[in-house]
């Protein structure tokens, strides 16, 4: 067996995914070193079945075993590819937990990643996703995704344009079977341009005593708020989010923004939409606090379905189809899941 790769068989899965609930995979490949991808898709089982990309396992939700092999990337690297002394290139391997990433950043006076503080995850999930919090978008800041086509099993480099970032969508996220992300390079800055206009950020910084705050005070502001409003996975299982802000046509939302006033709205990326609050219409519909068993969703913010201990996937998804299904009565509005549902369809 290659050092850069280790194969296991019937590994379970339930301590390698923050909802914590059970799956097996069948088979595990853990992955050193990203140059062994090409061998190792040259095995049957990985270049004719289905592989599932395993990082953190902070944005998914086990319905079921997941089909075929499971892949986790452990490369650790970060380091510094270019400097011009303005703006400065890093690049970290797919395994790098994110939230050391952004700290690393930082340590070494470099801005940009602050507002997506202490967001659970690896690197490699984060293009996939186009994670997003506080007023800014991964995908903003990358510079060059690094991933293995599973087509002609190479290793290819996109650029920010090639990569398709769209609201918590990405090419990588379109084409799940045919991209493995291997390193992301992110363009970083030495002059901070600190993000402030989301709300808490600048309430947060103001009770921290701090007026013109650096880009470390910033993402410190964002911990804060994070952990006061969200349920720590380590504690309680969790994903975070459990559904997308719907964007929907200016047509609908105006009309409801009409009949509920207090319904928070915002710019859907083009002049005739809107993105609305799916925190607010949960809430509404009653679900915040709401506990079945071991399913249940966060007393603490209404988008954050949550494990008391023994629930397993098909539970929750199932809590989750029926708090969007009451969304969907209530408000004609349509709310998709944000993590990756495996084993069952939406």
């Amino acid at each position: 067996m290659s050092p850069a790769y280790r194969l296991a068989e019937r590994v379970p899965l339930q301590a390698r995914n923050t909802f914590r609930v059970p799956a097996t995979a069948d088979l595990l490949v853990e992955v050193r070193d990203a140059a062994a991808l090409p061998e190792l898709f040259g095995n049957a089982m990985l270049r004719d079945g289905p592989v599932l990309v395993l990082g953190g396992g902070s944005n998914l939700l086990f319905a079921g075993d997941p089909p075929g092999a499971v892949l986790a990337l452990g490369g650790q690297e970060i380091r510094i590819a270019a400097d011009d002394g303005d703006t400065a290139i890093v690049r970290a391997d797919a395994g790098v937990d994110w939230h050391a990433l952004v700290l690393w950043t930082l340590g070494h006076g470099l801005s940009g990643l602050e507002n997506l503080a202490l967001i659970p995850g690896t690197v490699g999930a984060a293009p996939i996703q186009n994670i997003g919090a506080y007023g800014v978008e991964v995908g903003e800041r990358i510079h060059v995704v690094e991933a293995f086509d599973r087509g002609d099993r190479t290793l290819r480099r996109f650029d920010r344009q090639a990569c398709g970032f769209a609201y918590r969508d990405s090419r990588f996220k379109r084409e799940p079977e045919r991209h493995v992300v291997a390193a992301v390079e992110f363009a970083l800055s030495r002059t901070p341009a600190p993000r402030l206009d989301y709300a808490g950020i600048g309430a947060e910084l103001i009770a921290m005593g701090v007026d013109r705050p650096t880009a470390s005070q910033v993402a410190e502001a964002v911990c804060r708020i994070r952990r006061r409003k969200l349920p720590d996975p380590a504690v309680t299982g969790n994903a975070g989010s459990f559904f997308k802000n719907p964007i929907v046509p200016l047509a609908q939302a105006e009309p409801l923004q009409r009949a509920h006033p207090a319904l928070p709205a915002f710019p859907g990326g083009s002049g005739d939409s809107r993105k609305l609050s799916a925190a607010w219409l949960i809430d509404a519909c009653g679900w915040k606090g709401h506990r079945e068993g071991d399913a249940g969703v966060s007393e603490r913010h209404a988008l954050v379905l949550v494990n008391h201990g023994a629930a397993g996937g098909a539970q929750l998804l199932d809590l989750a189809r029926r708090i969007a299904a009451s969304v969907q009565e209530r408000f004609g509005v349509a709310l998709e899941p944000e993590p990756r549902i495996i084993g069952a369809t939406w």
